[in-house]
């Protein structure tokens, strides 16, 4: 179990490589494309038809929510923070308009004050119940005691009995320094050897010689001002023809890069990262040439299984959200009392497996003469919004 204060160190750490290691930086966004893409979106459905009524003032509210909240920018940043940190907490404030507004509240706010330090239910700056650790009674925000009503925590990488989620990268943060740092020397090395254009050998030539022949064939001196060193250059034009003596030879380091060696170490690197994340190679390293998107999206794939999880548990999320957003709609006499067990909320996430739109067509058709799916439904799979569709479907000729 993490103490508050190394939690806080991993925290940071992770922070430090989501934002500047290109490889995290890739990893991340490419779990934001795949898992969000441009928004999930969401239908609210009458269990019975006589809530018809009751449900579509339900989808008013859900659609205000979401336009207010900019929630699919929101979705994005959630599930960022949540890789990133190891935790989202949202706090939810009343609003005119759109009942609810969002905020997010920093993992560092949550804070257990310095009295309340000897009782474990308070722990990590979450009071749970007492005998139920996975019940949470309320929050400490910056030392002030908010109710749980108006919190969510989503965490990630933990068992749910444990109060703080884990960042995606902790087991992961060696190797993606190492792959970093190997990127760096390898490219040092190739600046090195390739900025030396030859290297003169003077065999039998004094020292206060071979210091007067650079002199002598330089193009240009330079006298460095910390030091007072003089820097001597000497331009070759392409297709310079060197003249040497007998005494003299030239060798040239850049014949000898073979960065070749060092690839194949930083490949085994970006696998191992690749592997924790679940997540194809060329995901880290945007290379295509090792792997066929086609061969790897398919939907019996692991990095397709993974992301259709992290969907499932992203909608699971939002839809308790959105219970705490219809909840409130009763309180203040936007829905009818009892409305949450009426209705029930439809999602539908950007599909991941490599598509045949034609084929994919055919099963709809089956699907909607069979009335397993609606037309509403097959509209928002497509990203189309139902009632504008249905409107311009009405004003066809």
């Amino acid at each position: 179990m993490h103490t508050y204060e190394s939690l806080d160190l991993l925290r940071n750490d992770c922070r430090l490589l989501a934002y500047s290691n290109e490889f995290a930086i890739n990893a991340l966004e490419n779990r934001i494309n795949y898992a969000v893409g441009q928004g999930h979106r969401y239908q609210a459905v009458a269990k019975n038809p006589h809530d018809d009524d009751t449900a579509q003032r339900a989808q008013d509210i859900l659609d205000t929510f979401c336009d207010e909240n900019d929630w699919p920018r929101r979705q994005r940043e959630i599930m960022r923070r949540r890789d990133r940190d190891g935790e989202v907490f949202c706090r939810l404030f009343p609003s005119r308009n759109s009942i609810l507004q969002v905020r997010f509240v920093e993992p560092e706010q949550i804070a257990t004050p310095p009295k309340y330090f000897n009782k474990p239910h308070m722990s990590f700056g979450i009071q749970s119940d007492p005998d139920d650790i996975e019940t949470a009674l309320g929050y400490w925000i910056d030392g002030t005691w908010v109710n749980a009503d108006s919190i969510q925590h989503r965490k990630a990488n933990v068992d749910s009995n444990v109060k703080r989620g884990l960042p995606l990268l902790v087991p992961v943060r060696k190797n993606l320094r190492r792959a970093e740092k190997l990127l760096r020397n390898m490219s040092v090395v190739a600046e090195i050897q390739s900025a030396i254009a030859l290297i003169r050998k003077h065999q039998t030539t004094e020292r206060e010689a071979v210091r007067q022949f650079v002199q002598n064939q330089a193009t240009k001196q330079v006298v460095d001002s910390e030091t007072g060193q003089v820097q001597t250059f000497r331009h070759f034009s392409p297709g310079t023809i060197i003249d040497s003596g007998a005494n003299m030879e030239y060798e040239f380091p850049a014949s000898a890069i073979d960065a070749s060696k060092y690839i194949l170490v930083l490949q085994a690197e970006l696998r191992a990262i690749a592997s924790r994340l679940v997540m194809p190679e060329f995901m880290l390293t945007s290379d295509t040439s090792n792997a066929s998107y086609t061969s790897t999206m398919v939907s019996e794939g692991p990095a397709v299984r993974m992301f259709e999880r992290l969907q499932y548990e992203i909608i699971g999320e939002d839809k308790q959200l959105f219970k705490m957003l219809f909840r409130e709609a009763e309180n203040q006499g936007l829905l009818p009392s009892g409305a949450l067990h009426r209705i029930s909320i439809h999602a539908i996430a950007p599909m991941l497996a490599a598509r045949d739109r034609l084929n994919e067509a055919r099963a709809d058709e089956i699907l909607y003469g069979l009335g397993v799916i609606s037309k509403e439904t097959l509209a928002m799979r497509y990203g189309l919004d139902p009632s504008q569709e249905e409107r311009l479907c009405a004003c066809d000729p």
